[in-house]
């Protein structure tokens, strides 16, 4: 209980800093979205409506910035991240999770396979050092040094364009009406599959040298020496005392990953033109759209300290040394 209630204590300053900082920062910066929104609609905008707008996105100048301070933490509680000039302005709410959904099912599953895949073999390729295994750490690392457009191209030729094994490019088929229904369903996993497909070769390099890594240190521990020594199953020491104690650093990096799913990966919707939330961020960059970049910074912020504070959790129950520092 102690050593939860000192992490949430943590977070919860974290956040708070976070979301300060998130308030602060597109105030620093050069223009505004009123100035940026003005532009693009030159001589369509009324005084009275420039007003409003001015009123909408908390920049009205009768009210200094600690009372636009607050009002930001009230309209935060109340669900509020506010209006979204490039789309028409919907409400950012609405943007974001038009988008959220496409990036956690494509990057999260693929980021979870990558994991698993990644740390088992790390820790077999571990256990078996000195044999032929180790010969998968060079190859796995090699993809994992491929510059990722690259890789999503040749995906994409080799395929898609040659051997058309998968769609090239967006979430569905154009002319596909959204819905829970098994022709959606397997449009979607057709066209996700590649982009998935290029995610987990990408990074299964990273997990692989981690955890076996890893494993070549656990292995010299002397716990290891002596559930061997008790005539231990070699299947039994290798997941209860090897790979378990191996995995507790990789946990931090899968936290890490885990939080910036939400992020997307920008690249990645690029080259296969999927709707998520790194494309997403890309326009509301291109476009100046300070609400939906503040919004979209908010919520990969407060994903990555949730993330964190799982990871924290998983940690301490996997290694009990953790509860005893912090008590």
């Amino acid at each position: 209980m102690i050593f939860l209630l000192r992490r949430i204590a943590f977070y919860l300053f974290t956040a708070w800093a976070a979301i300060t900082i998130n308030f602060f920062l597109p105030r620093m910066m050069k223009g505004d979205p009123i100035s940026a929104y003005l532009q693009k609609n030159q001589g369509k905008i009324s005084p009275d409506a420039i007003e409003s707008l001015t009123t909408l996105f908390g920049l009205d100048s009768d009210r200094s910035l600690w009372e636009q301070y607050i009002d930001y933490w009230q309209l935060l509680f109340s669900g509020d991240l506010g209006r979204s000039f490039s789309r028409g302005l919907a409400p950012v709410t609405d943007v974001i999770a038009s988008a959220l959904p496409w990036t956690v099912g494509l990057v999260g599953i693929a980021t979870i396979l990558s994991f698993l895949i990644g740390t088992s073999i790390g820790a077999y390729i571990g256990w078996r050092r000195g044999s032929r295994a180790d010969l998968v750490v060079p190859f796995a690392t090699f993809f994992s040094t491929v510059p990722y457009f690259w890789m999503g191209l040749i995906a994409i030729a080799v395929f898609s364009s040659a051997l058309g094994w998968f769609p090239a490019s967006h979430a569905y088929g154009k002319g596909t009406r959204p819905g829970f229904t098994p022709e959606f369903i397997g449009e979607v996993i057709a066209h996700g599959t590649l982009p998935a497909l290029t995610i987990v070769v990408a990074s299964l390099g990273g997990w692989i040298l981690g955890m076996r890594n890893m494993m070549v240190t656990v292995l010299d521990e002397d716990y290891v020496t002596v559930a061997q020594a008790k005539g231990l199953k070699p299947r039994r020491v290798l997941v209860n005392y090897a790979a378990r104690n191996a995995m507790l650093p990789q946990l931090s990096s899968f936290a890490l990953s885990l939080g910036f799913i939400v992020a997307g990966t920008i690249v990645m919707e690029l080259v296969f033109s999927y709707p998520g939330v790194g494309k997403l961020l890309l326009d509301a960059t291109t476009a100046k759209d300070y609400p939906l970049m503040q919004g979209l910074f908010l919520v990969i912020t407060l994903t990555v300290l949730v993330a964190n504070i799982l990871a924290d959790i998983a940690y301490a129950a996997l290694d009990p040394r953790t509860r005893q520092m912090e008590a």
